[in-house]
């Protein structure tokens, strides 16, 4: 690419490319094929930040995945925000045409369900906190089955005496239940229109607002280390001079 092209800096105003001049459409163009190309052929999300490692110096990445997102909009795939990474999905209105080709996926018990939708709106969230919700005792079993879906993971250690573990959900299931971030969740109208929830709730009932951020740790939380990872099952112990 010419030394004049790279010189080419499209600035981000969230307003479209209306106001660009064509060498800057052109350029923009071309940026949008590479990433579209980028996305297509990644197996994973791709976040903002990878683009920008890979699209040419100057590029406003956040300008050219909205141009993209439209683009496909109306097509059978559509480009999507999952988590921090874009991807490319069926269209929701397709997806029936494609369950005949897909491997069915193990069951999830009510249990592990009422579990799944604790951590998804109390996360961060321990193993105790989980049955003080539900008021019944959760097996490890449960917890090992969400983690094996990869829709939750082990985020850190609580503060607290014993120092239990604290889970969270993943990108997996922002991308499997087709939310862009985890504050996209249903709230509390939604899930009574959905049939989820009585309409009569207690006046006192409210529903936790999940993190804007749930990669962060809270204060309350350590991350794990390499130490906490052997005594879960989850790091090969290192071996020791004998």
């Amino acid at each position: 690419m010419s030394e004049s092209a790279k010189a080419i800096i499209i600035p981000f105003s969230g307003e479209g490319h209306e106001n660009l001049n064509p060498a800057e459409r052109l350029h923009l163009s071309e940026a949008m094929r590479m990433a579209e190309a980028i996305v297509f052929a990644s197996a994973e999300p791709v976040s903002e930040a990878q683009l920008a490692q890979r699209l040419p110096d100057g590029i406003a990445v956040p300008l050219v995945m909205a141009e993209l997102r439209q683009v496909y909009s109306k097509r059978g795939v559509n480009l999507l925000k999952v988590g921090p990474g874009w991807a490319f999905r069926t269209a929701p209105d397709l997806a029936f045409m494609m369950t005949r080709d897909q491997v069915q996926q193990k069951k999830l018990s009510r249990a592990a369900l009422e579990v799944l939708a604790i951590i998804a709106y109390h996360q961060p969230v321990t193993r105790a906190e989980i049955e003080d919700i539900r008021g019944v005792e959760t097996s490890k079993g449960t917890l090992d089955t969400l983690l094996e879906t990869e829709w939750v993971r082990m985020r850190g250690r609580r503060r607290t005496p014993g120092r239990p573990v604290t889970y969270g959900t993943t990108d997996g299931f922002l991308d499997h239940f087709g939310l862009e971030e985890i504050r996209d969740l249903p709230g509390i109208e939604e899930l009574k229109g959905a049939g989820l929830l009585a309409a009569r709730m207690p006046a006192n009932f409210s529903m936790p607002l999940p993190p804007a951020d749930p990669e962060e740790l809270t204060e309350d939380e350590d991350p794990l280390t390499d130490i906490d990872l052997e005594e879960l099952g989850l790091l090969t112990p290192r071996a020791t001079d004998d």
